[in-house]
């Protein structure tokens, strides 16, 4: 059976999944309606959904600091109860995420978060090396609107791809812990700190050398 959008967007309204999740749950079950909700409700994924209305306040802020102390971050993920802050699982969460961004240097937090003036100041730059390239004007806009949210996938740490696991993105690994562990969790601010930032020296990519200990 053909899997629409229309489909998705049913399912997604019935469970409360993200789209993701309806997509493969209804690629894993072949387009089978019922069987795709069941899917999802076994994986617990709609019933993480479902818990992202709560409020959650208490959990850890987390940190990370990279060998020879040249890359430091601070990242605050929050649960319901301090009960699921002293959880292993939980706690080796947030040292993933500080590592994380450690490794990749996200800009932003969420999609909806990035400032309308830096929407616009990357697009300008886009366009200029656009025309620069020879593009068509008439192809413009669709070019451009796929090179911005690229890079605003990239630039956002909810979106990026999880350096422990780059099949899922930082989103869908939060969503797949909150299923398991059963409370409302939420990643509501981190920051960055490298050594000499901001002062003109010799460039060192910090950044891969973080990646390559992450991901060994």
């Amino acid at each position: 059976m053909a899997i629409t959008a229309n489909l998705v967007k049913e399912l997604r309204e019935k469970t409360s999944a993200g789209m993701m999740d309806c997509k493969k749950a209804l690629t894993e079950t072949n387009g089978d309606f019922e069987k795709a909700v069941d899917w999802l409700r076994a994986k617990g994924l709609s019933k993480a959904a479902k818990k992202a209305d709560r409020v959650a306040a208490e959990g850890l802020v987390g940190s990370y600091i990279h060998a020879g102390g040249r890359i430091g971050v601070l990242v605050e993920v929050n649960s319901e109860t301090d009960f699921v802050a002293r959880n292993e699982e939980f706690q080796t969460f947030v040292r993933d995420i500080a590592m994380h961004v450690a490794a990749v240097n996200p800009t932003y937090l969420k999609l909806d978060e990035i400032p309308a003036e830096d929407v616009e100041k990357e697009k300008a730059v886009l366009k200029a090396k656009a025309i620069e390239e020879g593009k068509k004007p008439e192809f413009l806009d669709k070019i451009l609107d796929g090179q911005i949210k690229k890079w605003a996938a990239e630039n956002c740490l909810m979106e990026q791809k999880f350096v422990k696991n780059p099949d899922k993105t930082i989103s869908e690994t939060l969503t797949d812990l909150v299923a398991k562990i059963g409370e409302n969790l939420v990643i509501r601010r981190f920051v960055r700190f490298e050594l000499g930032e901001g002062i003109e020296k010799k460039v060192d990519n910090f950044a891969e050398e973080v990646a390559a200990a992450v991901k060994g």
